[in-house]
């Protein structure tokens, strides 16, 4: 079985992508690491602690990591997830308990452990990552690949116009990532949109099936579907971080994907957090931009 590691900032779309990887029967997740983003990180702890009790399939250690970006204060996503980051329902209340240990030394000692064999799933800000890179570069050499829901991909930010959540949280560690030479696979948030989502039809199956997981899935989304009715008008749900996981899980959903070079912004504030990527396109000033070699795999169209 393929060995991974799930750092998670736990809200709602993060839930339901943990339920996907821990029903799944083709990986063994070693560790779940925590860290602060959508929610601050003693949320985003118990928000994985209660989504691993209610899965009731795999029993991973859930380690707590960073509760801060390395330089800048945190932003969370409290208007969109709800104040628990779990849609505000009074579902988290989880009777196990996190291990004793730094997020960052037991990804460390897994990867030490297990040389070339570690995936990494990033489905939040990656603090925790930058700093184990920071910490023992050498030994994050050893990471089979990363997986990242990170950037707007080729569209628009969702946080600002040119920034996604993700790394707007904390630019300075993605860009640490992203130098980093270990092989990187990014899911952006413009392919996790549309069909991808979640429509009313999907949420009433689910409701309806009756399982506890399931109506859970739906409940800790409530506070994002009524951001999105409120911003668009919508009956939707969009799970950015349940499309990367299921391109972790599934890689036949990626129908298209193209190795890139990934430059993160972290100077000017209007573009912080902006990942500007380019995919091999000519460009006019050819020992500019264009000369840098591909430090990423990004997904392009995925089957919605």
């Amino acid at each position: 079985m393929r060995k991974i590691i799930i750092d998670t900032d736990t809200g709602s779309d993060d839930a339901v992508a943990l339920m996907m990887a821990l029903k799944s029967t083709e990986v063994d997740i070693l560790a779940i690491t925590t860290v602060c983003g959508n929610v601050p990180l003693e949320l985003a702890t118990k928000n994985a602690l209660m989504t691993v009790e209610v899965t009731n399939a795999q029993k991973p250690p859930i380690y707590v990591g960073a509760a801060k970006p390395l330089m800048r204060d945190l932003v969370t996503a409290v208007n969109v997830h709800g104040e628990d980051g779990m849609g505000d329902d009074n579902l988290i209340h989880p009777t196990i308990n996190p291990e004793s240990g730094h997020a960052v030394d037991m990804i460390l000692d897994l990867v030490e452990t297990n040389p070339e064999e570690i995936e990494i799933v990033t489905i939040g800000p990656v603090t925790n990552i930058g700093l184990a890179i920071l910490k023992a570069p050498e030994t994050m050499k050893k990471v089979k690949r990363i997986y990242s829901m990170g950037t707007a991909g080729f569209g628009p930010g969702n946080t600002t116009p040119v920034a996604e959540f993700n790394v707007y949280v904390d630019a300075e560690a993605y860009s640490i990532i992203m130098k980093s030479r270990i092989p990187i696979s990014i899911i952006g948030f413009d392919v996790c949109l549309g069909d991808a989502a979640w429509n009313r039809e999907d949420m009433e199956c689910l409701m309806a099936s009756e399982k506890e997981e399931a109506v859970f899935a739906v409940q800790c989304n409530s506070s994002l579907l009524e951001y999105n009715l409120q911003a668009s008008g919508g009956y939707f749900v969009d799970l950015p971080d349940a499309v990367a996981m299921g391109v972790v899980l599934w890689d036949d959903i990626v129908l298209e994907d193209k190795l890139c070079y990934c430059y993160v912004c972290t100077t000017e504030e209007a573009t912080y957090g902006q990942v500007i990527i380019n995919d091999g396109s000519k460009l006019a000033i050819s020992d500019g931009f264009g000369s840098n070699p591909p430090n990423a795999t990004v997904c392009k169209t995925i089957d919605n």
